[in-house]
């Protein structure tokens, strides 16, 4: 059995690395005031009638952190260990992924604490049309805008929006596509939006490869974590000529040093929900798994996944975080002392909320972008973030994380000063 792990509180972490970023550029004691807490905290309890009659009450969050930029912005996640204080570290960490990103929104985070996998379709509709109507107000195309995350996916996405449809005049029905992003193509999605966090983890290695001189092809891969992120992760460098020798998931963790079938591997899950039971590939421990040798470490479950003995064992040159917050703080010195380079959440996996962003735009214009137009768009705007980062972590000599940060607070601090404080 696992050792039960100590808390871990994932808002002063995140806080913490918000006052080392601005210690780095000088922030302004008003914005770092500012910026400590979120704007919003929505706490909204709400009864469903289940399959067999009973009424079950369920707690769903929305935290609203910043909307200085735009319209707060971030995903719905359905977890059994969603919490007040997970939800607000979330929240701020996509205002600083859409300030590092240009784009014009600010952050935000929700979530209903529940097991998804433990109720029926018909319960699950049923939850995520209440929880919709519950908030109200609290969201809507110009102000919150929702998005899948964990325990979620486009069809969440398709019920909220129909349930906020039908809460608006009919005459604004067609006008309120873009109250969530990451919806079903045929319902207003955008092509490219299902593999834009794992693409955009792929632009953003493919630039950080390039500047060291570290060739992809013939490297291996570890991914934690099979869903949607890590999967689309796979596929797209198994093209790039990196094999995936290690996966895991909640289920457990599987080696295969000739390398997996990514694609083949992808559908199973899809297929099953999970990499259980998937053929080919040998068992293996947590430990194991961690301690497997390879180029290039890929995080993509949930928060607080390499502590101190992970990351002692994890044997790989880059980690790659596609999952928010997956690295400790101790975790991370030492990674960084082992001379591991780490390109962080902030700018790693902020692919999904610019793929977001895309799919608004298109809805506010009734436009419909190619694939191709949107992975040309994710791939300057990964490149272009990238670099930024990378001249601050150099200019500033801190590391890449602290620079996402660093480079994200003084977009927001030339905003505020400019715009001053009301009244």
């Amino acid at each position: 059995m696992a050792t039960p792990q100590k808390h871990y509180d994932f808002y002063k972490v995140v806080q913490d690395y918000l006052d080392r970023a601005a210690t780095v550029v000088d922030l302004a004691p008003h914005v770092r005031t500012i910026l400590n807490q979120p704007k919003n905290e929505i706490i909204v309890n709400f009864p469903v009638r289940m399959d067999n009659g009973e009424v079950r009450l369920f707690k769903g969050y929305r935290v609203q952190h910043n909307n200085l930029l735009g319209p707060f912005k971030g995903g719905m996640r359905y977890h059994p260990q969603v919490s007040l204080d997970d939800v607000k570290a979330l929240a701020a960490m996509m205002t600083w992924k859409s300030a590092l990103m240009r784009l014009p929104f600010g952050g935000g985070k929700g979530g209903i604490k529940f097991d998804p996998h433990s109720v029926s379709r018909h319960e699950l509709q049923k939850i995520t049309r209440r929880f919709t109507h519950a908030l109200g107000e609290n969201i809507g195309p110009d102000f919150d805008i929702p998005a899948p995350d964990v325990g979620t996916n486009s069809q969440a996405m398709a019920w909220m929006m129909d349930t906020y449809s039908n809460m608006v005049g009919s005459n604004q029905k067609q006008s309120v596509k873009g109250v969530v992003t990451g919806k079903p193509v045929a319902s207003g999605g955008t092509l490219g939006r299902e593999k834009a966090t794992g693409q955009g983890m792929i632009y953003c290695l493919i630039e950080w490869a390039k500047e060291r001189g570290f060739e992809l092809e013939g490297k291996t891969m570890v991914v934690q974590g099979f869903g949607n992120v890590g999967s689309n992760a796979a596929v797209i460098l198994s093209k790039l000529g990196v094999s995936t020798i290690a996966v895991g998931d909640h289920t457990g963790y599987l080696y295969n040093p000739e390398g997996f079938n990514a694609h083949k591997l992808q559908d199973h899950v899809k297929a099953n929900g999970s990499i259980a039971g998937y053929p080919n590939g040998k068992a293996i421990t947590r430990e194991e798994f961690f301690a497997t040798k390879t180029d290039i470490f890929a995080p993509c479950a949930l928060e607080n996944q390499i502590d101190d003995a992970e990351a002692r064992a994890i044997n790989a040159t880059v980690v790659v975080e596609g999952a928010n917050g997956p690295t400790t703080p101790s975790g991370e010195k030492i990674l960084l002392e082992k001379g591991v380079e780490i390109l962080p959440d902030v700018l790693a996996n902020s692919g999904g909320v610019t793929v977001s962003y895309y799919e608004w735009v298109q809805n506010k214009r009734s436009e419909s972008w190619s694939e191709e137009e949107v992975d040309e768009r994710l791939e300057v705007a990964m490149k272009r973030a990238y670099r930024d980062v990378s001249d601050m972590a150099r200019n500033k000599k801190c590391d890449l994380r602290v620079a996402a940060y660093a480079v994200a607070l003084q977009r927001i601090e030339a905003v505020y000063k400019e715009r001053e404080i009301f009244p």
